[in-house]
């Protein structure tokens, strides 16, 4: 049985303060930043009670379109409790990822510790401060890295005590977690290829009892990633056309750049340039050549050197396979390798060179030995410092998109993002300079030039504005927001009818819930250009499509009021409040049409009612008091 000091202890604190001290700009400062705002805060399933069903019955996924399309139940299930705890302050679920960070770090430890590899704490202490996990620790959304990990590393310790003593409740014990693994994250899968090699490190074989009690597991990952390919697949269909040749020398040249960031972390960009595939390429051979090379010198050499370097390169390799574009996956668009996708593979390479270095540091002499504790120490704060600083380019999307174009001008969508940052900032003339970039880059992308258009228009460009819009619509005749902001140009320059026309072209099915926001801008223009009987028939038809569309319950609202038909409009208010009964101006709204309709005590709640909900709201305090003056008057 292990046996534990007063110095492991001193050593696990240390590690704790390492991991803390090395996170704390995204404990203190770190924000909700790209998919983490829009899974987390946009995504119904994480905000409802109810969600928690959706999020394991799979509706979650398929029906929000602010999902990821991936079954990872688990990770949303950790979104979904801590939103109960503390709603949605970044902080939170930064300390719970830096949490699961620190509990891998003592995982990773003991594990080191039971295989004897030299060097235990220093692997441990190179996995905590290590800058290539600040994508998986400080990004919030990258939780499923960290929560993976966490059963990946405790399957296979439970596998070892099972293997040391065979008992039934071990061995259900790993495989649930293993299960537990992959609906946190697919990558879990190499789990028991990794067992297979450590079976293979400590007997120098790997028997068939070995191969038999690992089934289960492999059948239970089949059908857990098959799933959530199924579901992936059905959000986003992908195909990239590569043929193996290209794909096994994207492979190789993927290991060769995972090993050099490990060994060197310099210049860690969230979206690395994506390569030039040539099979012309000798260097592309050169990687695939270099990298079965290696794995022949350590199997000649696994006598002399021991079986520990291969298992470690092989653990390594296997560990990062699902991720090395043998299978499409969406993140290939952008890049073909990703920091976080070496979360546990890069423990391989750690535990070779750090124990191949300490066993033979311990051969040196004393003074030697000390010289060369002094360079890991130094190390290992040089690493902290470096998470230090990494870990702060998570503090907001602007923090995070400037230092992904520094290091990779042409990352695709950073332009794009840093552009509607500054737009919603109010930044025009930067929030410009950065999407004409994106445009320049992607002459036809429809997002870019929508937003484009929204820049321009928000400063009074509007013909530049229309340009860009209609271009956006060349591409996809179906945008809305393409559409939304065209409206804005045309309506804010007079030009009702032209409106009306470039909307009635839209090429949408009629009961598509998009028919339905166009119906809303007809509508509008038309309310706006004094034909309100053509606007209402815009508004009724919306609801025809989708009768609980907000939009045009509230302007369908907003023109019954200045028809003066009140109780329509009251109709249409209490139909708005069944769908947000928290929205303090509709109740307002509702009591101004109840003073109409000569219900004042009514009117009087409703006032009560949405000050209640927004002391601020400054109608309703003048509504309210208006009110009370005429109720006094009529008594007088």
């Amino acid at each position: 049985m292990t046996s534990y000091s007063r110095q492991d202890a001193l050593a696990l604190l240390a590690l704790g303060l390492m991991v803390f001290g090395s996170y704390l700009p995204a404990i203190l400062w770190g924000g909700f930043v790209w998919d983490d705002r829009m899974i987390l805060t946009s995504s119904q399933a994480v905000q409802d009670w109810s969600g928690l069903w959706r999020l394991w019955s799979g509706d979650a996924y398929t029906l929000d379109d602010t999902m990821e399309g991936h079954y990872w139940p688990l990770v949303y299930t950790t979104f979904w409790l801590e939103h109960k705890l503390w709603g949605f302050t970044p902080r939170g679920y930064h300390i719970i990822s830096v949490l699961l960070h620190l509990v891998n770090t003592l995982l990773l430890w003991y594990l080191v510790r039971r295989l004897s590899v030299s060097g235990v704490w220093i692997v441990a202490a190179v996995f905590a401060v290590h800058p290539l996990h600040v994508e998986s620790v400080a990004w919030i959304i990258e939780r499923k890295d960290v929560l993976s990990g966490l059963f990946y590393l405790a399957s296979a310790l439970v596998w070892m005590r099972f293997v040391e003593q065979p008992r039934r409740g071990r061995y259900v014990c790993s495989l649930a977690l293993y299960a537990a693994g992959l609906l946190s994250k697919s990558i879990v899968i190499t789990l028991p290829v990794a067992l297979l090699i450590w079976h293979w490190w400590q007997q120098g074989r790997v028997t068939s009892a070995d191969l038999l009690r690992l089934v289960p597991f492999g059948m239970i990952g089949l059908v857990i990633v098959l799933g959530d390919l199924s579901f992936y697949r059905s959000r986003e269909a992908l195909s990239l056309d590569y043929s193996l040749t290209e794909r096994t020398l994207i492979a190789a040249r993927a290991l060769w750049f995972y090993a050099g960031k490990l060994l060197w972390p310099s210049e860690l960009a969230v979206i690395y340039p994506r390569w030039d595939i040539r099979v012309t390429d000798p260097l592309a051979w050169g990687y695939l050549i270099a990298a079965v090379a290696l794995v022949v010198v350590l199997w000649h050499f696994r006598h002399q050197l021991g079986r520990g370097p291969l298992a470690g390169a092989l653990f390594f390799g296997f560990t990062l396979l699902p991720v090395l574009g043998f299978v499409d996956y969406g993140y290939m668009q952008f890049s073909f390798v990703a920091d976080r996708f070496q979360y546990l593979a890069g423990i391989g390479v750690m535990a070779v060179v750090i124990g191949a270095a300490t066993y033979g540091v311990r051969r040196l002499s004393d003074l030697w030995q000390k010289g060369a504790l002094g360079v890991a120490v130094v190390v290992i704060i040089v690493l902290g410092v470096l998470t230090w600083r990494q870990a702060s380019v998570y503090r907001d999307d602007e923090t995070l998109n400037r230092h992904i174009i520094a290091l990779n001008p042409q990352a695709r969508n950073a332009h794009l993002n840093l552009g509607v940052v500054l737009y919603n900032q109010g930044r025009y003339a930067e929030a410009l300079d950065a999407t004409r970039v994106e445009v320049e880059q992607c002459p036809d992308c429809v997002k870019a030039h929508v937003l484009l258009g929204a820049i321009l228009n928000a400063l009074g460009r509007f013909e530049e504005a229309e340009t860009h819009l209609r271009r956006a619509l060349a591409v996809n005749p179906q945008d809305v927001d393409a559409f939304r902001r065209l409206t804005e140009a045309l309506m804010t320059q007079g030009r009702y009818e032209e409106v009306i026309d470039v909307l009635a072209q839209a090429a949408l099915a009629p009961a598509s819930p998009q028919a339905a926001e166009l119906h809303v801008l007809m509508g509008q223009a038309a309310q706006a250009n004094r034909q309100p009987e053509a606007a209402a028939e815009y508004y009724m038809h919306a609801l025809e499509i989708d009768p609980h569309h907000a939009e045009a319950l509230h302007w369908l609202a907003t023109l019954r009021a200045e028809q003066q038909r009140y109780n329509e409009m009251l109709e249409l208010l209490q139909r708005l409040i069944d769908i947000d009964p928290s929205d303090a101006a509709i109740h307002s709204n509702i009591g101004i049409a109840l003073f109409y309709l000569g219900r004042s005590d009514e009117a009087l709640k409703s006032f009560d009612r949405a000050l209640s909900l927004d002391p601020t709201l400054e109608n309703a305090h003048a509504n309210r008091e208006a009110l009370l003056e005429a109720m006094e008057g009529n008594l007088k």
